[in-house]
């Protein structure tokens, strides 16, 4: 008995020793990327993915997500059952032992010579809702859970997760601070009031107040609550004790439209920075964007070009005079190689006017000063006028949000809009009014609550100084560097007007 408790510690020792062991080798994998990139050097090799091809129960095209590429796995004839071979179907997941030998294939210089394949799921191939087929982006949405496993999907991908990385090693090595606003707010940021409202009391029953108004101090928050639209305003409080500092996170719009351009759920990136006039706020926007797209260029070339490819492709389905002027590598390299045109909103409206599309009453909107633009009047102003981003400055107080920095014309505000090819506006930001009274005055003048936003306000009480930020939406983003035409599609599962599936 003296031995008994060692022996079952020394067991238990070996068994899990064991498992860890098993769960090494099993995870000993090459990733197909890795080894497409490598020679060939008759090593064995582990490999698992999932089957997008199997020709002549002999070739197996097998991805593993890692890139677009296929790894061929050449199976010998003879060498495996057939009952193993019957369930290699498209989408079934594999795991391959096997030689990596030279290939005598066109178009790669290396395969997978078989030893052993494990499935490890199976997937029916008549019932398989992709088939390898091409297939519609609009069909694909109904299949969003699938459409990873596709070309464009897993590029589109790739690519949004290289440029969210970059966000992250941009702001970190100019000091910034990364900031977690938060999603439930008491706060409208934008005065729009197109918010989610949140809430714990129950729908068919709510408590009245005696006016018939719910009573929102029966709620879980004691007070009416929404999902976020902006974390500019709490960034604000961050930017003026630590100077510069980014939020980065989901943000919520109720707005009913229903187009290739808006989502309800969407990621913001929000810098804020303390001592920064509109100008330095410019130069920062500018720099960040062409960062991107440069770090995308560098390190996503394959799928980029897919993508190029992809987009070429749909371009010429359309009519000539719809037509693109520039490829996707070539519209990005113009992008990061000029400066951004800079205009003033009155000369713009200048532009749209003087245009032959506005001559020609070819604008679905009308153009005047002191309107909203329309994308069509953006677009024309980046593809047709000037043929690349243009950021467009001093807008209308009328039309912009209360806590723009006024000018001394007494109608503009110190805002910026950055507008790009195919998509329009990608960058919104101002200068902050950090005069106080200004402030006061334009919050009471669009009836935004003066004193429940008294924690805002002492930031111009306590120390106030000049300072400025911006909103980049990072989908337009994505959309930008991928040529994707529809929001839908580099968002992993869309929220839009009556579509919260997935």
């Amino acid at each position: 008995m003296t031995f008994a408790l060692p022996s079952v510690y020394l067991l238990l020792t070996i068994i899990y020793l064991c498992a860890l062991k098993s769960d090494y080798m099993f995870n000993k994998r090459v990733k197909i990327k890795d080894l497409l990139a490598a020679e060939p050097k008759n090593e064995e090799v582990i490999v698992m993915g999932w089957v997008r091809t199997f020709r002549n129960n002999q070739f197996i095209a097998l991805n593993d997500g890692s890139t677009n590429n296929n790894l061929q796995v050449v199976v010998e004839l003879g060498l495996f059952d057939e009952a193993l071979l019957k369930r290699i179907t498209t989408s079934a997941s594999l795991k391959v032992t096997g030689e990596v030998v030279a290939s005598l294939g066109k178009g790669q210089k290396l395969e997978v010579k078989a030893r052993s394949i494990e499935i490890l799921g199976d997937s029916d191939g008549e019932k398989y809702p992709l088939q390898p087929k091409k297939h519609s982006l609009e069909f694909l949405r109904e299949k969003a859970h699938l459409r990873f496993r596709t070309n464009t999907f897993s590029a589109v991908f790739r690519v949004r997760h290289s440029l969210a990385f970059a966000v992250h090693k941009f702001y970190n090595d100019k000091g910034f601070v990364y900031l977690h606003t938060p999603i439930i707010t008491a706060s409208d940021a934008e005065g729009a009031g197109e918010m989610f409202k949140v809430t714990t009391l129950p729908f068919d029953n709510a408590p009245k107040n005696e006016d018939g108004s719910i009573n929102f101090k029966e709620d879980f928050f004691g007070r009416a609550t929404n999902l976020t639209v902006s974390g500019q305003l709490e960034g604000e409080l961050a930017a003026t004790a630590l100077s510069e500092i980014y939020t980065f996170g989901p943000t919520f719009r109720a707005e009913n439209s229903n187009t290739a351009r808006h989502l309800a759920e969407f990621w913001m990136i929000e810098p804020e920075m303390a001592f920064y006039d509109l100008e330095d706020n410019m130069n920062l926007a500018e720099e960040f964007i062409k960062y991107l797209i440069r770090h995308a260029i560098e390190n996503n070339k394959d799928d980029l070009e897919f993508l190029a490819q992809r987009l070429d492709e749909e371009e010429k389905q359309k009519p000539q005079a719809e037509r693109s002027e520039m490829g996707l590598m070539e519209k990005l390299e113009f992008v990061i190689n000029n400066n951004f045109e800079r205009i003033t909103y009155t000369e713009a409206i200048d532009i749209l006017i003087a245009s032959p599309a506005f001559k020609k009453k070819k604008f679905k909107y009308d153009v005047k000063w002191g309107i909203d633009m329309q994308s069509e009047h953006e677009r024309y102003l980046v593809e047709k006028h000037f043929k690349k981003p243009v950021i467009v400055t001093g807008y209308p107080k009328e039309i912009k949000a209360f806590y723009m920095r006024q000018n001394d014309d007494g109608k503009t505000v110190a805002a910026m809009d950055i507008l790009a090819p195919g998509i329009g506006e990608m960058v919104g930001g101002s200068q902050r009014e950090e005069r106080l009274e200004k402030l006061e005055e334009r919050m009471r003048e669009m009836h935004i609550p003066v004193e429940e936003m008294w924690w805002y306000l002492d930031t111009r009480r306590f120390g106030t100084v000049p300072h400025a930020g911006f909103g980049l939406g990072f989908e337009r983003m994505v959309q930008f560097v991928t040529g994707m035409t529809n929001i839908r599609d580099v968002i992993a599962f869309p929220r839009t007007p009556k579509n919260a599936e997935f």
